[in-house]
């Protein structure tokens, strides 16, 4: 799955990458978290187009967003047939821009979480879909998930969950609903092929949203994981069980808190 992701590639540097005509301008962000809002890539009147959703998605028929569960992530398997997803899929796809995301490993004595990224530097776009709520009271709120696959044998021993990356040459084929029918679709919600990502342990500093700096994304070294063991070990039970729900979470479609 994917629960929390960097965007440190320059405003500009992205808007070259994905195509797109407007111009924003916001800071590098290093822990990207559920419910705050995200850059998204859209195709409209056969143009790409940015524009920020929450990321948190919700179905166009629910009628209190309190009683909904968080969903960040849409299940590449089910995408089609869900009743929240089956018509964004359809209609409403679209790019997550990022230079990747964290992820993390279960161990007997702890959560390990790790930078996952490109092998080669690259920006990535992850596949999304996204759904305007409308409130009761007229209000609308743009919301998007990132759409996951099952994880190659490579990636599955950090988590059996990867977000679906989609390559520039297929971003068109991908976004037009209108060129590409969402059976046809469903052809690109892959795995990455072997050797795509490269990843390395991080500090447990991530697991707080309040911390976004680019320290986050830096390889521990052997002392930092040999100290975060040894607090783990030194933790009370009670301890214990509040840390293992400081990290995400994954409950199938990505509920996180």
């Amino acid at each position: 799955m994917c629960g929390r992701y960097v965007i440190a590639s320059s405003p500009e540097a992205l808007r070259r990458l994905f195509g797109y005509s407007e111009q924003p301008n916001y800071p590098p962000r290093y822990n990207v978290a559920p419910t705050q809002p995200v850059p998204v890539v859209m195709l409209e009147n056969g143009m790409r187009h940015f524009q920020l959703m929450r990321w948190g998605f919700l179905p166009s028929w629910v009628k209190d967003p309190r009683t909904f569960a968080l969903v960040i992530n849409a299940r590449a398997e089910t995408v089609l047939e869900k009743p929240s997803f089956r018509n964004a899929i359809r209609r409403r796809r679209c790019l997550l821009p990022a230079d990747g995301y964290y992820e993390w490993q279960a161990t007997p004595a702890r959560k390990r979480p790790f930078f996952i990224r490109r092998r080669d530097g690259e920006p990535v776009a992850f596949a999304g879909v996204a759904e305007t709520w409308v409130g009761p009271n007229g209000e609308e709120v743009d919301t998007v998930a990132i759409v996951t696959a099952a994880a190659s044998p490579e990636m599955a021993a950090l988590h059996d969950r990867v977000p679906v990356t989609i390559d520039p040459p297929d971003f068109d084929r991908w976004l037009d609903g209108s060129m590409t029918e969402a059976e046809d679709a469903m052809s690109m919600l892959v795995a990455p092929p072997r050797g795509t990502f490269v990843w390395h342990e991080v500090s447990t500093a991530v697991n707080r949203v309040a911390n976004d700096s680019s320290d986050l994304i830096l390889p521990c070294s052997e002392e930092d994981i040999a100290i975060a063991e040894a607090a783990s070990r030194k933790q009370p039970k009670e301890s214990q069980r509040k840390t293992k729900v400081s990290a995400p979470e994954d409950n199938g479609q990505g509920s996180l808190f």
